[in-house]
């Protein structure tokens, strides 16, 4: 073998023995930004801790008829497909409910784009005499235009609240009402069926991160 011959050798040697070690720390980082990227999947008991309780088993509900904010009917089917979080209140809420939505919104925003594009918001109105289709439409939509309202009549309404065990009281205040009603973000999963909740005060922080758990708990 020629000096010519034994420095190509060695000069392949060296280029095999870079791409080698190129290869390997481009597989480390894409394991270490996998990890970094996926959501930690929580226990129960951590989950409870940070305000999320989830079912051993999903809870199956029945089926119902309400409208959504286009007055198009809006059944238990329309859960099917997506996750689903949802929110009981009324549109002349003075707190709790516009702070939710709000928060609903943030979080929405801040999920990676895959979990974000399998959740829906749903909003469904306890004060079905005030809020009409176009008063729904247009309080969603100054949160987010894909946020979801819906609405019907009273026992429809209380039929399906008591299956996701949200409590609601129309309370008279002198010659006008208002609407007592539980702050849970009742969770609806992509098979239609109640698969937990998330109990208030909601910090983004533990919604995103115990949201996300779930989600990476049940996809995968």
């Amino acid at each position: 073998m020629t000096e010519l011959d034994t420095k190509a050798q060695t000069r392949r040697g060296i280029r095999l023995t870079v791409i080698g070690c190129l290869v390997f720390i481009t597989l480390l980082l894409t394991l270490l930004v996998n990890k970094l990227t996926t959501p930690r999947v929580m226990t129960a008991d951590e989950l409870r801790l940070n305000g999320a309780v989830v079912f051993e088993t999903p809870r199956r509900f029945d089926d119902f008829a309400l409208r959504n904010q286009k007055g198009e009917p809006f059944t238990r089917e329309d859960f099917v497909g997506q996750w689903s979080l949802v929110f009981f209140g009324f549109t002349h809420c003075p707190d709790i409910c516009p702070t939710t939505m709000a928060e609903l919104d943030r979080l929405v925003s801040k999920l990676p784009d895959d979990i974000a594009k399998e959740t829906q918001v749903v909003l469904v109105s306890l004060d079905p005499a005030r809020d009409t289709p176009e008063v729904l439409s247009e309080y969603v939509g100054y949160f987010d235009p894909n946020f979801i309202g819906v609405t019907g009549d009273f026992l429809t309404l209380r039929r399906f609240a008591n299956q996701v065990n949200v409590a609601f009281n129309k309370v008279t205040v002198g010659d006008d009402y208002t609407v007592d009603h539980s702050g849970n973000i009742v969770l609806i999963n992509p098979r239609g069926d109640y698969h937990g909740f998330f109990k208030p005060p909601f910090e983004l922080a533990k919604l995103k991160a115990t949201y996300s758990s779930i989600h990476q708990s049940f996809t995968h």
